[in-house]
């Protein structure tokens, strides 16, 4: 095993959006929504949580460059049974920030989960996957929605603009 040589590659504007789906039981959702879970505002912990790993991901991940973060967020949409969290990484640097969007939104994920767990044993974090990643060599890439691998019935779409 060893570290991908990125020494020759150049600097460049580069950004990944993930998407990832936690499905909970409706009654536990208005609680969110209330933010009436007793261990306290969910979503904004999550929140937190995911900038914290995206930033901590190469402590987390073997080999992983560490890579400098100009932007991380993380939005939530609720629906009936389950909340679609988008993540957006941004930055420049020689190599993607995919890693780091994967690991914001499944730490998002666990972060609900732990939040929950008391009132929902039937929790499912599911549907990880990149949704767009921009810059480097390898240029745009988006999924694309009719795709056969791990096809979502969320309706969620990406949301805002990612330069380049």
């Amino acid at each position: 095993m060893e570290m991908v040589d990125i020494s020759e590659k150049n600097v460049s504007e580069r950004a990944a959006v993930v998407e990832g789906v936690i499905y909970l039981k409706p009654q536990v959702l208005k609680l969110i929504a209330g933010k009436k879970i007793p261990k306290g505002d969910v979503l904004e912990a999550a929140r937190l949580a995911g900038i914290l790993a995206a930033k901590k991901t190469p402590e987390l991940i073997p080999l992983c460059h560490p890579i400098p973060l100009e932007f991380a967020g993380l939005e939530f949409s609720l629906k009936k049974d389950r909340i679609i969290i988008l993540t957006t990484i941004k930055g420049s640097a020689k190599t993607g920030m995919e890693m780091e969007a994967l690991t914001a939104t499944s730490i998002a994920a666990l972060t609900i989960y732990d939040m929950c767990k008391p009132l929902d044993k039937d929790i499912v974090i599911s549907k990880i996957r990149l949704l767009k990643k921009t810059g480097g060599k390898s240029g745009t890439y988006i999924r694309n929605s009719n795709s056969k691998i791990l096809p979502t019935k969320s309706g969620s779409r990406f949301i805002g603009k990612i330069s380049k």
